[in-house]
């Protein structure tokens, strides 16, 4: 298996929002830490950020279609101003993310940023991804874990708000709500845009707020009063109203029920540096409402109930590039279906190791998980992870193998192969077992030998050897946290 000692590599993070695009480059350094005998385990052991471009509008041809020639230019002239070319970057993360990743071209502006060569991670975000990805970049996630605290990110940014809730380091559940700061848009004091689901929230209470419009502070701030109160009904400070529901981005789908109360809040994403610091000077400078909807927000007394914690990063907390490991490995140990390779950029679904205690609960692990990886419920082509430490024996591996089976059925009934990447030396086997209980109606893929976390990219390649070694690339996103 081939081994990789220290290295560094340069990274590009490149993240299209409803409201702001922006770059960042990166020297990332990874290590292998593992022993000659066990699985590759890369940690990052050090990163540096050395070139942060300017915060720009994200530019638009209209409120549907994003301008996809205008976000190359901006990604080409940062380029120039880093001193970089893309023949000097190793590996990239571009993510698009919010309302942007709704517009109807996005897949376009896909295709024009990644033709920037270098081997790119590239995600369309849906809103539950995009809770993930935030939540990371604040640092939510291990704020929760350190603290042994449940506790709620909210990403507030242009068009949406994406919340996710950890418990201990684990997440728990995601939701997204219409609620941004360029929602309502404001231009010499009068207003020249209104979200419609917006508009319809106020006029159920009463304010009148509508483009053509002069902009009255006090009218808005009433308007984003009542949007930071259903933010905290969100995370359950208090009770969810039906226009709370209303709000959903995702199918109408809140916070999972039964989940334990949140003991502490995150705040992220363009609005938050006016959650944490008191706005000063013209309230529409941004030409929006962001600066009030930041202040309505810190001032909501049911956020008070609660530790506010400092995030990692607000604006920026976003992914500042891709570390990779490629590594080798032996095909004696692994099962894939023939002709189905190369495959690049599979997401990967981690079961958290305490969920890999019971089948019971890896199978709920692998239902819970798979609606992230749907982007307005289309199911896309993603890797199931496990350390499958537990399941070593015979009759062990055929239990996993009909708690994988039953956990992504919704997969498998899909046209993509089921991948599964386990740590443990128990590939083969359970590639054998996942196909006779599939009657080898599904192609599937099963190797071992590899770490992986949830939120990881793994690239397949084609056989090499006669087909006796398999090339892997496992890509780990970096956040500034």
């Amino acid at each position: 298996m081939g081994r990789l000692g220290g290295e560094t590599i340069t990274s590009v993070g490149i993240d299209v929002g409803t409201s702001t695009t922006q770059l960042i480059f990166s020297r990332i350094k990874i290590e292998n830490r593992a022993s000659s005998y066990t699985a590759p385990r890369i940690s990052i052991v050090g990163k540096e950020v050395f070139y942060r471009s300017p915060i720009y509008f994200t530019p638009l041809l209209s409120s549907t279609e994003i301008d996809a020639e205008a976000v190359k230019r901006i990604v080409t002239e940062e380029y120039k101003r880093a001193g970089m070319t893309p023949a000097m970057v190793n590996t990239g993360a571009i993510i698009i993310t919010g309302d942007t990743a709704r517009k109807k071209n996005a897949n376009q502006l896909l295709s024009a940023l990644s033709a920037l060569s270098g081997d790119f991670v590239v995600a369309t975000a849906g809103p539950d991804l995009e809770s993930v990805l935030s939540a990371r970049g604040a640092g939510t996630d291990k704020i929760s874990e350190d603290n042994r605290a449940v506790v709620a990110n909210l990403d507030v940014g242009g068009g949406t708000s994406n919340i996710a809730l950890y418990e201990k380091g684990s997440l728990r559940g995601v939701t997204c709500l219409d609620i941004g700061g360029r929602l309502v848009k404001v231009e010499n004091d009068f207003i020249t845009y209104v979200y419609p689901k917006i508009e319809k929230i106020a006029a159920d209470n009463g304010l009148a707020v509508k483009a053509g419009e002069r902009a009255d502070a006090e009218r808005l701030r009433s308007l984003c009063r009542l949007m930071a109160g259903y933010l905290a009904e969100a995370v359950g400070l208090l009770p969810r109203s039906e226009s709370c529901r209303y709000l959903y981005t995702n199918d109408g789908k809140g916070l999972p029920d039964g989940l334990p109360a949140i003991t502490g809040v995150t705040f992220s994403g363009g609005v938050a540096d006016f959650v944490y610091s008191p706005s000063q000077g013209d309230l529409f400078r941004f030409g929006d409402i962001g600066v009030i909807l930041g202040d309505e927000i810190r001032k909501q007394p049911a956020f008070s109930q609660v530790k506010l914690y400092t995030p990692a990063e607000t604006i920026r907390a976003t992914v500042v590039g891709a570390g990779t490991c490629a590594t080798e490995i032996s095909g004696s140990t692994i099962a894939y279906t023939p002709g189905i390779l190369p495959i690049q950029n599979i997401p990967i679904l981690r079961v958290p190791d305490e969920d890999e205690a019971t089948p019971e609960r890896v199978e709920r692990s692998i239902k819970f998980q798979l609606p992230l990886f749907m982007p307005e419920g289309r199911q896309e082509q993603i890797a199931i992870s496990l350390s499958g430490d537990r399941y070593k024996s015979f009759s062990a591996v055929q239990r996993l193998a009909e708690a994988v089976i039953s956990g992504a059925r919704t997969l498998i009934d899909g046209p993509f192969p089921l991948i599964v990447v386990v740590e443990t030396d128990i590939g083969k086997a359970l590639g054998h077992a996942l196909n006779v209980k599939l009657d080898h109606k599904k192609p599937v893929i099963c190797i071992d030998g590899i770490h992986s976390a949830s939120g990881d990219y793994i690239d397949l390649g084609e056989p090499v050897f006669g087909g006796h070694v398999l090339p892997v690339v496992i890509k780990t996103l970096i956040f500034n946290s």
